[in-house]
């Protein structure tokens, strides 16, 4: 006799069956744990859509933000809050108990590295036992957090099962469990949460299809899988292919600068005219951002516990990680050619953001730019980033300078990190003794500047 139960068998239970018709219908309520760049976009999308949803955090400051129809993040609208919150389709509370009213549960809280660049789970692990000392019978519960294969399974359900059990209830019958992972782009206003095709992978084939039905309230296109392995898996996937190939170009760039009169730059736009077999990546003074510095050390975290290593992933993810000690080396060169001694330089960082148009200053190189030059002696550094209002570099805070032609000529070396599009660059060219452009931001300008020199350029070391 087979031991299989429905679930397994991909045969909805009662309880799943009117979970999915209250998806379709509109009727579920919707809980997001975290309303960070993550959780906070999903909210206002389901809100949006028409279901009713409550976002849970723990910092009193966002809740009191959102509840007053105002956002913290720069891709989500502060119009499209108040316009969910005049609804009544959205709720903002620091209370883990209204996850009890959520018939959808999205867990979406951050997922950093140790010092030891090892998987810090401790906010997935208290997320999920909040989450799971309010389970209740006809819920989904969906990860949302970028982490390694694995996590959903022995993390999340376990914490559940705690709860399910005494209380009689089975997996993929009387709730249901899923892996969704995130996309979120930062700054990218034509791909959005709204319209970024979306992964879901499900304990069992009845938890696959709601929370993919979930999914299709909000994105026209959802892709099953068969396990939340597979699914997180895939989201590693995507970071390390982009990992890899910054780390190639970052490495050729390097190989360029040696030889000399070589622009990697050049090199790149080359290759990028063949119409298939390549895809252009750019180099850089480092990657930033929360996933894709982090993602490698997850995967060679856990393909150690199975007597595997990921020499390829992580070789280029410490190639990535050497960029800004390569910057910093120009820099200092820079500066010895004046001359002028390292204390008494002034360097104008531009950027504090790990990429252009944006606020986000998650891992930017910019930090450890700064960190490194003040490492090398070099004390009178200023900041210039439009989108963002201070830094915090270890115990320092930089407040972000107004670009003048006065601060400009006031600079022994401005490094740009971060090539935001509403920089004045004909003002900085015109005024600056010399930049360090680790983004190729100045070609824009279209003319070839002496006082230049470019990350991969030909003549950066």
């Amino acid at each position: 006799m087979s031991t299989q139960t429905q679930s397994e068998t991909g045969t909805a239970s009662v309880v799943a069956a009117e979970l999915k018709q209250k998806i379709e219908t509109g009727d579920a309520v919707v809980g997001i744990v975290g309303l960070g760049y993550v959780g906070l976009p999903l909210a206002v999308e389901f809100a949006r859509a028409g279901l009713k949803t409550i976002g849970i955090d723990l910092d009193p400051v966002k809740v009191e933000k959102l509840n007053a129809g105002a956002s913290y993040i720069q891709d989500v609208r502060g119009e499209d809050v108040s316009s969910v919150r005049k609804a009544e389709k959205f709720e903002a509370s620091d209370d883990f108990d209204r996850l009890a009213e959520s018939d959808i549960v999205f867990i979406c809280v951050p997922t950093p590295i140790t010092t030891n660049k090892e998987p810090d789970m401790r906010f997935v692990r208290s997320a999920s036992e909040a989450v799971a000392e309010r389970l209740r019978r006809g819920q989904l519960i969906v990860l949302r957090s970028t982490t390694y294969p694995g996590t959903t399974e022995d993390i999340l359900l376990p914490e559940l099962i705690k709860t399910a059990e005494p209380h009689g209830l089975k997996l993929g019958e009387d709730y249901f469990v899923a892996f969704s992972p995130e996309r979120v782009d930062p700054g990218n206003t034509t791909y959005t949460t709204a319209n970024t095709p979306i992964v879901v992978g499900g304990m069992t084939p009845v938890c696959t299809d709601l929370g993919a039905t979930t999914m299709e309230k909000i994105v026209g296109h959802v892709h099953r899988v068969s396990s939340p392995k597979a699914a997180e898996m895939e989201k590693l996937l995507e970071n390390i292919f982009r990992s890899v190939n910054i780390a190639l170009v970052n490495e050729l760039a390097r190989l360029c600068d040696r030889i000399g009169g070589i622009s990697m730059w050049e090199v790149v736009g080359a290759a990028a005219t063949k119409p298939f077999g390549f895809m252009p990546f750019y180099p850089g003074p480092g990657l930033g951002g929360h996933c894709i510095p982090i993602d490698p050390y997850y995967l060679s975290w856990l393909a150690r516990r199975y007597d595997f290593e990921t020499n390829f992933i992580t070789l280029s993810a410490r190639t990535n990680e050497e960029m800004p000690y390569y910057v910093v080396d120009a820099v200092v060169k820079a500066i010895a050619n004046q001359p002028i001694s390292l204390a008494e330089a002034n360097v104008l960082v531009l950027g504090a953001a790990f990429k252009k148009n944006v606020d986000d200053t998650r891992h930017s190189p910019a930090d450890r730019v700064i960190d490194l030059l003040r490492a090398r002696g070099v004390r009178q550094i200023e900041l210039s980033d439009p989108f963002v209002t201070t830094f915090q570099v270890g115990s320092l805070e930089f407040v972000s300078r107004e670009l003048t032609p006065e601060l400009v000529r006031e600079q022994h070396v401005i490094v740009l990190t971060t090539d935001h599009d509403n920089y004045p660059y004909e003002m900085i060219a015109e005024n600056a003794r010399c930049i360090v452009d680790t983004r190729n931001a100045f070609a824009r300008l279209g003319r070839r500047l002496d006082n230049v020199t470019v990350l991969g350029g030909g003549d950066f070391v």
